[in-house]
């Protein structure tokens, strides 16, 4: 197979990879390589793969009895494109803003991307509550309020992403429905999310790429402009936006996961810098950073992919036997 140049350059336009800056010497070879190889899908292809998840998010919504998705707006191209799959797959989408101290712009553009689509829209101001809850944990952390410590930022914007999947949840109960999960592949392998704050209980997008997917996607089902082309940021108040926390633009990020899902049966063990070599980017000193990064967060965090870790029954399969129990049509 042979490079597309003009699928090379959408995605550079659509991941604001163009914008940023140009990709090093491995980044560039091995993301046209990728492309080659169908990594880096077509757009008839992307259809395709957008119709599937549709399909899927319609034959949950069958066979649960569900008929309602609550969805926290952020502002971002991830809510959107999720409260869109459900609008497109019969849903009742209930698209929900929750600023916290936020950027009012981010807040505008959740609920203008919910009049875009056609989807209830209601705010949820939160900002007391947070207030309220920092203040409570003051006597127990006093280390909390020195935001100009990282850490004390991270564990403030965890507070934030929890005290809205509280609404969320609160909301989703009142109209009986589910609260829908807005994280992307990208994410996921970068641990990028909040435990009990960012997760629902129906994830359309956590499969697709932040960098190309996803934007794509959300361009040819309505999403505003605004939206899809806005900088990612979290709206947590962490740091510069989502790519200044993981360390790589979403394209690197998504080029070398792609590397390493397609070489992990050869690298084996070996150090990060025993990866980077196997992976042909000795000579790259931007490459040899960007894997080692890609390398630590994913070794950081897959606690948070492996979910609730329940210890067997000394005794009993009881686990299984449940599992074998639910499969029952009782």
């Amino acid at each position: 197979m042979t490079p597309n140049p003009s699928l090379e350059t959408h995605i550079l336009d659509l991941s604001r990879q163009a914008q940023a800056a140009p990709l090093s010497d491995w980044f560039a070879t091995t993301f046209r390589t990728q492309i080659a190889g169908g990594l880096f899908a077509e757009p008839d292809q992307l259809r395709q793969d957008m119709s599937a998840l549709i399909d899927q998010l319609v034959a949950y919504r069958e066979n649960s009895g569900l008929k309602a998705a609550v969805v926290g707006m952020s502002g971002g191209v991830d809510s959107a494109l999720t409260a869109a799959l459900f609008r497109e797959a019969g849903w009742q989408v209930l698209g929900y803003t929750l600023p916290i101290h936020q950027n009012p712009e981010e807040t505008n553009r959740g609920e203008e991307a919910c009049a875009a689509l056609g989807i209830a829209h209601q705010q949820v101001d939160l900002t007391a509550q947070y207030q309220s809850m920092l203040a409570a944990l003051a006597g127990a952390d006093p280390d909390l309020a020195d935001t100009d410590q990282k850490a004390a930022r991270i564990r403030c914007g965890n507070i934030r992403a929890r005290l809205r999947m509280i609404t969320l949840y609160n909301q989703a109960h009142r109209h009986g429905g589910l609260v829908a999960s807005t994280d992307n592949f990208s994410e996921l392998t970068a641990g990028f999310w909040t435990i009990n704050g960012d997760v629902g209980d129906l994830a359309p997008v956590q499969s697709l790429l932040k960098s190309w997917e996803v934007p794509w996607m959300a361009r040819e089902i309505g999403v505003p402009e605004a939206t899809w082309r806005a900088k990612p940021t979290d709206g947590l108040g962490i740091d510069a936006g989502d790519e200044a926390q993981i360390g790589a633009t979403y394209l690197q990020w998504d080029i070398v996961i792609l590397a390493l899902l397609s070489a992990q049966e050869r690298l084996g063990g070996g150090t990060r810098t025993d990866v980077a070599a196997a992976l042909g980017a000795g000579q790259d000193p931007d490459a040899q950073k960007v894997i080692a990064t890609v390398l630590e967060r994913l070794t950081r965090t897959r606690f948070k992919r492996a979910g609730t870790c329940n210890l067997s029954h000394p005794r009993e399969d009881r686990f299984g036997r449940l599992a074998s129990l639910d499969r029952v049509d009782l």
